[in-house]
């Protein structure tokens, strides 16, 4: 009598097939797909024993304990355990179709119907079930799962058990839906490729119409832009540093070394004058450090270090193209020049 009150007290746990605390919960059929639970193993079709427990009503672990209580009743062909490779293999088809969900590859009204296949088998991926399993799963074939009804010997199992067997006769139909979905998440891969490849062949078309960066360049008086642009190039195709020694420079020079890509270092080599450095101060405190470096003594030649190739400059950057002047790459090494204006 005691025990019979102490069960009215027991809170009967109610929701769409979820287990809380070790209370197994209620299974609403009407609200679950039961072909989404029905998986291709090793040429097989087969469900897993965490679903088959949530549709019995029963945990997982009671499960498997009934199921090894009565193992000569459940033959290869009937159960078997999915190895490491099955089970990441399982479950990476969920994340990838989970992915393909996110980005809304297949949305269109007239993909409802596979819309709502994909959301449902996603959404057992989301349910959590298995995730942190101690074992490997175990797999039932149809022949197994008609053996659990005797084995767990409930109304639930016979009823549950005829809505498997009539969703397994679904199949069929079902794999053609799945064969078609999965053709066309192939054809919009292959539509991707096709489009990056496009987009490469453009690209390279682009580089080769390109003019090349010549080595060695003149330009006449009054070539001005010509000479900026130049330079410009030169400082855009850095990866690394650029260096610029030169005795005049001004905020112009700043504007020239922020068109570099980030990640590379800027430094000027140059004389001290008072309103150069006011500007490099304002322009640091905003932008991308550019560091100054007083030379100690005056230099005749200007240079320009991108990364480790060196070019001689016919007349400060700020000037160049104002009158004829040239530019000239050198085999020379950064540090040999440096070396020679400390």
């Amino acid at each position: 009598m005691g025990n019979l009150n102490k069960n009215k007290n027991i809170k009967e746990v109610v929701a769409i097939c979820d287990q809380l605390d070790g209370a197994v919960t209620k299974c609403d059929l009407k609200n679950i797909n039961i072909e989404s639970l029905i998986h291709i193993v090793r040429g097989q079709k087969m469900m897993l024993d965490s679903d088959l427990a949530m549709l019995y009503g029963v945990t997982t672990s009671r499960l498997n304990e009934q199921v090894k209580r009565n193992i000569n009743r459940f033959p290869d062909d009937f159960m078997f355990q999915l190895t490491k490779e099955e089970w990441s293999a399982l479950r990476s088809q969920f994340a990838i179709l989970e992915d393909l969900k996110s980005q809304n590859a297949i949305s269109n009204s007239e993909d409802e119907e596979m819309n709502e296949r994909l959301t449902s088998q996603i959404a057992i991926l989301k349910n959590g079930r298995g995730q942190h399993r101690k074992f490997l799963p175990y797999a039932f074939t149809r022949n197994g799962i008609g053996m659990l009804s005797s084995v767990l010997r409930s109304e639930t199992a016979v009823e549950v058990n005829i809505r498997i067997m009539r969703a397994f006769t679904a199949i069929p139909e079902i794999l053609n839906n799945n064969a078609l979905m999965m053709q066309r998440i192939l054809s919009i891969e292959q539509h991707q490729t096709e489009t990056d490849t496009k987009v490469n062949q453009i690209i390279t078309t682009i580089e080769k119409r390109l003019p090349e960066q010549q080595p060695e360049q003149v330009f006449a008086t009054g070539c001005v832009w010509d000479a900026w642009t130049y330079v410009s190039d030169l400082v855009r195709s850095a990866k690394q540093r650029i260096v610029l020694i030169d005795n005049f420079v001004d905020d112009r020079v700043l504007s020239l070394l922020d068109k570099r890509a980030d990640g590379v270092e800027a430094t000027i080599h140059s004389r001290y004058y008072e309103p150069f450095l006011v500007d490099l101060m304002k322009h640091n405190a905003q932008y991308r450090e550019i560091k100054f470096i007083q030379l100690s003594q005056k230099n005749h030649d200007r240079f320009l270090f991108i990364d480790d190739d060196v070019y001689l400059l016919g007349a400060s950057v700020k000037d160049m193209g104002a009158g004829m002047c040239a530019v000239t790459k050198m085999e020379v090494s950064p540090e040999l020049i440096l070396g020679l204006i400390k």
